[in-house]
C-alpha cells in the first residue's frame, strides 16, 4: 500500500498545480525571497517557534529578512505536514507557498478578515499567535525594501 505523500501525490498533476501568475507581479520578488531563504534554511538547526518569536520581539535592529528565516525554520512545527517551497524561479506555486503570500497579501492590504481566516485555518490555536507576528513581519519587511 502506497503511503499517504504518495497517494496525494499521485492525484495531483504538475499541470493541474497553480502556477505563479496567480501571484500578482509586484509579490512575485517576495515569493522568491522566501524561496530562496527556505533553500536555507533546509540545512540550518532547528529553532523553536516561541523562542524565535521572542528573540525578534526583541530586538528594533532586526536583519532585512529575519522573520522570514524564524518562520521558514519553525513553519514545520505550526502544520501539519512538512512544508513545500519550490526553488526560485520556478512556474508553478505549492500549497504552503500560496497559502502564504495569500497571507502576506492579506495584512499588508489591511484586510484584517482574510488574515484571520488564513491563520485560524491552517494553524492550531497555539501557534496562531506566533505565525500572524511572523507574517506581520516578513509583510512589513517587503513592504521597506
Amino acid at each position: 500500500m502506497a503511503s499517504p505523500a504518495a497517494r496525494h501525490k499521485a492525484f495531483v498533476s504538475p499541470s493541474s498545480r497553480p502556477s505563479v501568475d496567480h501571484i500578482p507581479a509586484e509579490w512575485r520578488g517576495c515569493l522568491n525571497r522566501l524561496r530562496m531563504i527556505a533553500l536555507q534554511c533546509r540545512s540550518a538547526a532547528y529553532t523553536d517557534l516561541f523562542n524565535a518569536c521572542a528573540l525578534l520581539s526583541n530586538k528594533q535592529d532586526m536583519a532585512r529578512d529575519a522573520h522570514a528565516r524564524a518562520l521558514l525554520k519553525c513553519l514545520r512545527q505550526a502544520v501539519s505536514e512538512h512544508p513545500v517551497f519550490y526553488r526560485p524561479g520556478v512556474t508553478q506555486i505549492s500549497f504552503d507557498e500560496a497559502w502564504l503570500m495569500r497571507a502576506i497579501m492579506a495584512i499588508a492590504s489591511g484586510d484584517q478578515d482574510s488574515f484571520s481566516f488564513l491563520i485560524r485555518s491552517r494553524v492550531p490555536k497555539l501557534h496562531q499567535r506566533n505565525i500572524a507576528f511572523l507574517i506581520k513581519g516578513i509583510s512589513e519587511q517587503f513592504r521597506n525594501t
